[in-house]
């Protein structure tokens, strides 16, 4: 409903585009990777039907009133100010957490779990790069495009902080998404959208942040 309010509002001020935050959640696990647009939805959760719900909103509204817009399925988004302490918290900052107080990282399942991180300033980047662009009615894959397993993951932060510790495996508890790597192929040709960020330099900027908070 908010969402709509929001459709609505851009209608009755005459809004001349939106960027609609989706999410690779329509997907669910991937069938096929990397994932093109095209993919089917594959979703098995709550969240992932909400952003279904909505873009097919947009589309809608496209059509009887040609409110331009673009929709962005964002992959994992990371980088410096992420939350660390609400519900929702990333492997990132569990894992950051766990390492700090001196507790080896806990993996759950084999972490061979694949999922594609991208940084936030390559967001922001093509968020405006979406604002220009000449498209509209389209949905676009926002990510790196390549795959990164919990195992690397957590491989690069204990590198990064200096760490000892050996992760400790846990069994999976239970995950909608294992797997998931999405094509950039659409962003690059119609936004000029490529990321640039690598992981091991955004994971950087993420610990120093994070040990500028270790007291809060």
């Amino acid at each position: 409903m908010g969402s709509w309010n929001v459709i609505e509002a851009c209608l009755k001020h005459d809004v001349k585009r939106v960027v609609y935050s989706s999410s690779a959640s329509v997907y669910g696990n991937a069938l096929t990777t990397p994932m093109t647009e095209e993919h089917p939805f594959n979703n098995r959760t709550t969240y992932g039907a909400t952003k279904i719900a909505i873009e097919q909103m947009f589309r809608s509204i496209y059509d009887q009133h040609k409110l331009p817009y673009v929709g962005y399925r964002y992959m994992n988004i990371y980088g410096p100010r992420m939350d660390y302490k609400g519900t929702y918290v990333s492997v990132i900052m569990k894992v950051l957490d766990r390492i700090f107080e001196g507790k080896p990282p806990l993996i759950y399942g084999d972490g061979s779990q694949i999922y594609d991180f991208i940084y936030i300033s390559d967001i922001a980047r093509a968020n405006i790069l979406g604002m220009k662009a000449d498209c509209e009615d389209e949905f676009f894959n926002i990510g790196m495009g390549k795959g990164t397993t919990i195992n690397e993951l957590v491989d690069m932060l204990i590198e990064i902080t200096g760490s000892q510790l050996k992760p400790e495996y846990l069994t999976q508890e239970e995950s909608f998404v294992t797997y998931r790597i999405g094509s950039t192929e659409k962003a690059e040709e119609l936004l000029g959208f490529k990321a640039e960020t690598e992981l091991i330099d955004g994971l950087k900027a993420v610990v120093d942040w994070r040990k500028s908070k270790k007291t809060s």
